[in-house]
């Protein structure tokens, strides 16, 4: 589990090509420390295992449906990417919750100056769009942003000096691929709000959250389509 918050910029020393997979000999310092094999490093948002470890620098496998779901397959020797490791138990969280789990591979539209930011406007594919809300979270190459902005095609991220100038997003172009999670409590509201529409039958699942909700003016039941936005307001959701 990371944060978005970026620690330093790594460069990637090395890119080592199997059939359908690749290994990542990166360099870094700060993420280092009290790193050990077996730990997860997040490279440009991507949540990677540390397979070798040197003073300097690490080696990371990146398996198939990584590079396929990824920007990690345009990386090359010289390439800048962020890096972040995993959430340290009771250490700030100043980001929000990231798995390291690539939702798309994105798209760099347009790089727009407003005042002392730069508004990035990315393009998604369209089943992304529904877990983007504007003012809501999202990770772009590992770095936790704001939505400023929603577009039929995608968003607009505003990038403030101090993140252009600590990670890679300061180097971005337009055409430029980028890594794009989007915030898992989207996804788990989602996965809720189907699996109680096709699942709940009264009487059933005691104890769980569905079994709580069950019987309340506005639920609907297996007929009545399930949870409605007007009912989860009622309900103090």
């Amino acid at each position: 589990m990371f944060t978005g918050i970026v620690e330093e910029i790594g460069k990637v020393l090395s890119v080592r090509h199997g059939a359908h997979s690749e290994v990542l000999e990166i360099s870094a310092g700060k993420v280092l420390e009290g790193t050990k094999t077996g730990d997860s490093i997040a490279v440009n948002g991507v949540c990677l295992t540390v397979t070798a470890l040197g003073s300097s620098a690490f080696s990371a496998d990146v398996m198939p449906q990584t590079l396929r779901r990824s920007a990690l397959q345009t990386l090359r020797p010289g390439s800048e990417v962020n890096l972040e490791r995993a959430m340290a138990s009771g250490g700030r969280f100043g980001g929000h919750i990231v798995s390291g789990h690539t939702d798309a591979c994105g798209r760099v539209v347009s790089l727009m100056p407003e005042d002392n930011a730069v508004v990035a406007r990315i393009t998604v594919p369209g089943d992304i769009m529904k877990y983007i809300a504007e003012k809501g979270s999202v990770t772009l190459n590992g770095a936790s942003l704001t939505v400023s902005g929603l577009y039929p095609d995608g968003f607009s991220v505003s990038l403030i000096p101090h993140t252009r100038k600590s990670t890679t997003l300061g180097s971005l172009k337009a055409g430029d691929p980028v890594n794009v999670e989007v915030d898992m409590l989207a996804r788990y509201i989602e996965r809720l709000l189907v699996f109680g529409r096709a699942t709940a039958v009264p009487g059933q699942e005691s104890g769980s959250v569905m079994d709580g909700l069950r019987g309340k003016a506005g639920y609907g039941g297996p007929d009545g389509g399930g949870i409605t936005e007007e009912f989860l307001r009622k309900n103090g959701f």
